[in-house]
């Protein structure tokens, strides 16, 4: 069984810079680290490998710099790790991003089961697995809370609807985004990261790739295009209250209803 895991760095901080002319963020000189959500997707591939003896590997996409998460990945457990990375997939949307990826996908060869997290965070769409399904016309499945089974044929999965938990039992190949708290993330080892210093990360450029259409990546391949972008305004206000706890209970009920909480 082959395992693919979709991975991202994102900015380790809110401080972010943000590109006026593209409405991208500066991705460069800035803190960054593994897309929490993503380590969710990585624990669950990991307890398949040890379980299916599958064989692992990771993809990720941005610049050269986002090879620091492959390693992380590494550090954790897995096999290969491949970046896909040129400036023709500068300042993609969702729907760039997840045709580029589902490309890079591609060129990698078969894949039973493709992992993802639920969404990143510096942008939260919850879109990009879906439609890397799409593209690779393979059955997905999201919001994953756990996997009932997993045999050479099918995957069967708890998801979180709306209003509902539902157990779907699906064909393999497909792919699936995973809930936070799936599993607790394990930490990197040591000993792997000693064990895995020489092992390459495998680059993948737009001349890799089967379709070399450059209308179907970047800026030139997205169809929605930021109009502004900018971090929430932090709120550092705070307020304190004394008093007995009769009168305290009812003062937090009326300021919650003052809030539009309640």
């Amino acid at each position: 069984m082959n395992i693919t895991v979709c991975i991202k760095q994102v900015p380790g901080t809110s401080e972010v810079e943000i590109d006026e002319k593209t409405g991208v963020l500066k991705r460069e000189g800035i803190d960054s680290k593994m897309n929490p959500y993503d380590l969710y997707a990585l624990e669950t591939a990991l307890r398949i490998k040890s379980d299916k003896n599958a064989g692992l590997r990771v993809i990720s996409m941005g610049p050269p710099q986002a090879e620091a998460v492959i390693r992380e990945a590494y550090m954790m457990g897995a096999d290969e790790g491949y970046l896909l990375t040129d400036r023709k997939f500068a300042g993609a949307d969702v729907l760039a991003t997840s045709y580029a990826l589902s490309q890079g996908i591609r060129s990698l060869g078969h894949s039973d089961l493709i992992i993802t997290g639920k969404m990143t965070t510096d942008g939260d769409t919850a879109q990009v697995g879906p439609e890397i399904a799409e593209y690779l016309q393979i059955p997905h499945v999201a919001n994953v809370l756990r996997i009932l089974e997993l045999n050479e044929k099918s995957i069967t999965v708890e998801m979180n609807m709306a209003e509902s938990v539902e157990i779907q039992e699906v064909l393999l190949p497909c792919l699936i985004t995973v809930e936070k708290d799936i599993y607790q993330p394990r930490l990197p080892s040591f000993k792997l990261k000693l064990k895995t210093a020489d092992r390459p990360v495998h680059y993948i450029t737009f001349n890799d790739l089967e379709d070399k259409d450059e209308s179907h990546y970047g800026l030139k391949g997205s169809p929605t295009q930021v109009l502004k972008i900018f971090p929430p305004p932090a709120k550092t206000t705070s307020e304190r209250w004394e008093g007995k706890g009769e009168e305290l209970g009812q003062r937090l009920a009326e300021k919650l209803h003052e809030l539009k909480f309640i």
